[in-house]
């Protein structure tokens, strides 16, 4: 086999807040991929790194009273802690506030701007005179400008829906002072990416993606690629431009070259060879592994601006697909929003780690950890199947054999069929199809229970005349589990270090083809226990958030006293005004699938919906962008109002309304009707 020279990198997890179940996905994916890798005897390195810079840090560590360095220093040990017992095997992880990220970013920078790739313009934005800094959307709030509903964002209304620039809102008002912000000019810099339109229509179609990937971005490539802001005013937590003194690569620019800064941290150290893998010739290989709401910077922003800069682009991009749990978004009032901190102080991760590769597959479809099936999962397959292969063995070859396997294999055909398997699992690994990979390994220890079923060396045991059968049964039963686990090991690391202490063996792929004779092994030792539900609902207990308003204290001439606390069914809305069937009858209720779903350049909250109604398609701008990413509502049944008057909006017309549920934020729920509905459908 010859030997590969391979880079791995997982996104950045960004350092003002911990990490949750949601972001262990793509964790553990790579970190399973990495330890095949290096497995088969690959030279292959697994960097990270936090996401230290940007707006929401530099506010958050105000609001603590700490400085910004404090505060990521601080959050880079809770998630470095965090990952080290979710078992992830990072050669280096460091952080993009370092002085390594600096100089990259700062010679990309320079190199794209001698290359004619930075422009730069004049542009308007709203500005806080108490704080002295520019305001995106987002640090905005004002009355909305079309139906004066108070307190809305600087980009969109939640009471009825309308789109609009931050300037239009009435009272408006910074988020981060209260002061009125005023309008203000800015020059801002600019990375021109339809400059690179070509090389990336090229790339994105070169097999470097996955074909859900290649056909998204063909949708930007059709819209039209913009020329991108980079830079941000003073005051911003992050690097300052070269020769631009008060202005800062916006934290987008400087994130993904934390990859190069990690991994050359990694080469200081270590001397490895920095240039063999991102010279523009390398014969390396590098992959990125990311979540899907972040492809349009890691696959045309990214491979533009290292192309530009005269760096190699990555040899693939690899997108997975969200989680929820129990079928439904993670939530903090229902305990499934859960943080990996909570969840280690109540379950073996290598529970998640297995459950999570059972389901992995090389798409970007969503993951449903559903807590149940979870608990069965790992039960039936890990505590049933395989583990029970080793106890029902073991305690026989200490007890009855001196720990010692016999010196032949009793069934040699059997055994080479769970040998000739590892190729095919290991294809398997390879392409990242989990899920695939876990069910054959699942196939093969159901084969194995089955053979000392037959035999039975519990009744063999018995008979002094048939002992030695017991002893060559066992001792084919502890290799064919030793196989299994060979295969496992990148899944689950520290049982198969358990499991290596056990056998006196390493679980190699030089070595695992060649069966175990005359052998001593250790006394076995219960390698996991049963996953039991009321430590899961212990967890999501302890992942529930007490989301109910809390009441204002009255003002000193008031002598009305305010309750202790506020009841659920009292933070619920009110029922409207009574109507009647006939005002009902008005409204034209459609059941309509959503044929696409795409971001709105700008527009914090809209997502644009293309809806179809069996005889038509309408187009609708829904603000749940706070709760959806487009990418999981395509194909999906909803249901709108069909008979409402179109709206001219910002970002074009909006020819009806989706129905949804929840106070707003991340608790938006759309409406989906059960399975048999189908588009036009009225509901009635």
């Amino acid at each position: 086999m010859t030997q590969r020279k391979i880079l791995i990198t997982s996104a950045l997890p960004y350092a003002n807040g911990p990490i949750h179940l949601g972001h262990m996905l793509e964790y553990i994916q790579t970190d399973i991929w990495s330890r095949f890798q290096k497995g088969r005897g690959h030279q292959c390195y697994y960097v990270c790194a936090d996401d230290a810079h940007g707006t929401p840090i530099m506010l958050k560590a105000q609001q603590l009273g700490i400085t910004p360095e404090q505060m990521i220093a601080q959050t880079s040990q809770e998630h470095q802690a965090d990952f080290a017992e979710f078992l992830i095997g990072f050669d280096n992880y460091h952080s993009t506030h370092s002085e390594e990220n600096k100089q990259f970013a700062s010679e990309i920078y320079t190199k794209l701007d001698q290359g004619g790739y930075i422009k730069r313009k004049t542009i308007s934005q709203l500005y806080d005179p108490e704080k002295q800094m520019f305001l995106p959307d987002r640090f905005v709030k004002g009355d909305c400008p079309k139906c004066g509903a108070l307190d809305q964002n600087g980009d969109s209304c939640d009471s009825c829906g309308a789109t609009y620039s931050p300037v239009e809102l009435k009272n408006p008002r910074s988020v981060v002072s209260g002061a009125t912000p005023v309008l203000k000019d800015s020059e801002h810099y600019f990375f021109d990416l339809p400059a690179f339109e070509q090389m990336l229509k090229d790339w994105t179609r070169s097999g470097s993606l996955q074909d859900e990937m290649a056909n998204k971005l063909q949708e930007w490539f059709t819209e039209g690629l913009q020329q991108w802001d980079i830079s941000r005013d003073a005051p911003y937590f992050g690097f300052e431009i070269p020769g631009a003194p008060g202005k800062f690569f916006y934290v987008w620019l400087d994130a993904p070259i934390g990859y190069l800064a990690s991994f050359k941290n990694y080469c200081d150290k270590t001397g490895v060879n920095f240039d063999q893998f991102w010279q523009k010739d390398s014969d390396a290989e590098v992959y990125h592994f990311i979540g899907k709401d972040i492809i349009y910077f890691h696959s045309l922003f990214w491979p533009a601006m290292l192309d530009g800069a005269g760096y190699r682009k990555p040899t693939s991009v690899y997108a997975h697909g969200f989680v929820t749990v129990n079928g439904a978004k993670m939530s903090k009032s229902r305990g499934t929003f859960i943080k990996a901190r909570t969840y280690l102080q109540h379950l073996n991760p290598e529970y998640l780690r297995y459950y999570f590769a059972s389901k992995l597959t090389s798409s970007i479809t969503d993951l449903d950890l559903n807590l149940e099936d979870f608990a069965q999962k790992v039960n039936a397959d890990l505590v049933g199947k395989v583990v029970n292969i080793a106890s029902r063995c073991a305690s026989f070859i200490s007890k009855k054999f001196d720990g010692k396997l016999s010196a032949e294999v009793a069934e040699p055909a059997l055994l080479a069929e769970f040998t000739a398997a590892g190729e095919t699992i290991a294809e398997s690994f390879e392409r990242r199809e989990f899920a695939r990979a876990i069910r054959e390994i699942m196939a093969l220890a159901d084969k194995a229970n089955q053979y000392i079923d037959a035999k039975a060396p519990w009744v063999l045991a018995k008979n002094e005349a048939t002992l030695a059968e017991a002893h060559v049964v066992c001792s084919m039963g502890i290799n064919l589990f030793r196989v299994l686990m060979h295969y496992l090991k990148p899944v689950l690391p520290a049982m198969a270090k358990e499991v290596e202490l056990f056998l006196n063996d390493e679980l190699s792929w030089s070595t695992y083809q060649t069966a175990l004779t005359n052998h001593s092994i250790n006394v076995f030792k219960p390698l996991m226990q049963r996953v039991e539900m009321t430590k899961i609902e212990a967890m999501v207990e302890g992942s529930k958030e007490n989301l109910q308003p809390t009441v204002a204290a009255p003002k000193a001439a008031e002598t009305k006293v305010a309750p202790a606390a506020v009841s659920a069914e009292s933070a619920i809305e009110p029922i409207s005004e009574t109507i009647s069937i006939d005002d009902f009858a008005k409204l034209d209720l459609r059941v309509a699938r959503i044929i696409n779903a795409e971001h709105v350049e700008g527009a914090d909250k809209l997502v644009k919906l293309q809806l179809d109604l069996g005889n038509e398609q309408r187009q609708v701008f829904a603000g749940i962008k706070s709760a959806y990413q487009p990418e999981q509502l395509i194909g999906r049944l909803t249901v709108m109002v069909a008979n409402l008057a179109p709206r001219k909006m910002r970002f074009g017309l909006s020819e009806g309304m989706v129905m949804a549920a929840g106070p707003g934020g991340s608790d938006i729920f759309l409406l989906t009707p059960d399975d048999g509905a189908t588009p036009g459908m009225r509901v009635k």
